[in-house]
C-alpha cells in the first residue's frame, strides 16, 4: 500500500509539472545571419520568457545541419504575452523579443562570421550576457573564445562590432551617474587589446567626461565637459 501511494504520488506531480517533462519549445532565427539559420530547443517557456538549458541548432541556407551549441540558460523575454507551443516551431523576429538569444558577426574581423548565445543575466546591473564562439575554418566548427565571451558577459549585453575600425565596443555604468564606454582592438594571433576608454561623470554640472586612449602603447588622458 505504501508503495502504491508513492507511485501515485509521483504521478501527480509529473502531471503538475507537465510542460517541463513532455519534449520542448521550439524556435527558428532566419534572418540574423547571411549564411545561418538557427533552431532554439529551450526546455521552459511561460507567457513573458523562456530559460533554462537549450541547445542551439546551426543550419546552412540549404537546410544542412552544421552544429549544435549549448546554452546553460538561455533566455527570452517577449515584448508581449505569449503563449509558445512545443507542437509547432514558431518564427522569432526582432519585434517579439528583448535582446536577441542569438547574435551573428564577425567578431575578430577574420571575414567568417562567428555567433553568440545569450546565457543569462550575468551582465553589468543584470543584463544579457552571451557565451561567444568563433568560426575555426581549419576544424571547420564554431569554438569558444574566453576573451570575447568574456567582454560579452561582463558589461551591458552583447558588445558592438565596427568592421571598418575593426573594434569592440563594451558599455558600462555604475548607479544612474557614471557611463563607461570601452573600446578593444583585435590584434590578430594575439588577442584583445583595451585602446579607449571613456568616462561621463553626471553627478557634476556640466558633466565631467575623462577619456584615455592608448596611442603608440601609451595611454593620453582628455578631460573635458561636452557630452
Amino acid at each position: 500500500m505504501k508503495n502504491t501511494f508513492l507511485f501515485y504520488r509521483s504521478l501527480s506531480a509529473l502531471l503538475l509539472l507537465g510542460p517541463l517533462y513532455s519534449g520542448q519549445y521550439r524556435f527558428a532565427i532566419e534572418d540574423a545571419s547571411e549564411k545561418y539559420n538557427a533552431e532554439i530547443n529551450i526546455e521552459e517557456c511561460l507567457t513573458d520568457q523562456c530559460g533554462h538549458k537549450a541547445n542551439v541548432i546551426l543550419f546552412n541556407k540549404n537546410g544542412e545541419k552544421i552544429q549544435t551549441l549549448v546554452s546553460d540558460d538561455l533566455v527570452l523575454y517577449f515584448k508581449e504575452p505569449f503563449t509558445p507551443s512545443k507542437i509547432n516551431t514558431i518564427p522569432l523576429t526582432s519585434k517579439m523579443i528583448h535582446d536577441s538569444p542569438v547574435v551573428f558577426g564577425d567578431f575578430n574581423f577574420d571575414g567568417a562570421e562567428d555567433v553568440a548565445l545569450r546565457n543569462g543575466n550575468g551582465g553589468n546591473y543584470g543584463s544579457a550576457s552571451y557565451d561567444v564562439y568563433v568560426f575555426n575554418s581549419t576544424r571547420n566548427q564554431f569554438v569558444p573564445s574566453k576573451e570575447l565571451t568574456e567582454i560579452a558577459s561582463a558589461y551591458q549585453g552583447m558588445f558592438e562590432v565596427d568592421p571598418k575600425r575593426k573594434r569592440l565596443t563594451a558599455y558600462a555604468r555604475s548607479g544612474a551617474s557614471l557611463h563607461y564606454a570601452y573600446e578593444y582592438q583585435v590584434i590578430p594571433n594575439k588577442g584583445l587589446d583595451l585602446v579607449y576608454e571613456k568616462i561621463v561623470d553626471l553627478t557634476q554640472e556640466p558633466p565631467k567626461i575623462t577619456i584615455k586612449e592608448k596611442i603608440n602603447n601609451k595611454w593620453i588622458i582628455k578631460k573635458s565637459s561636452k557630452l
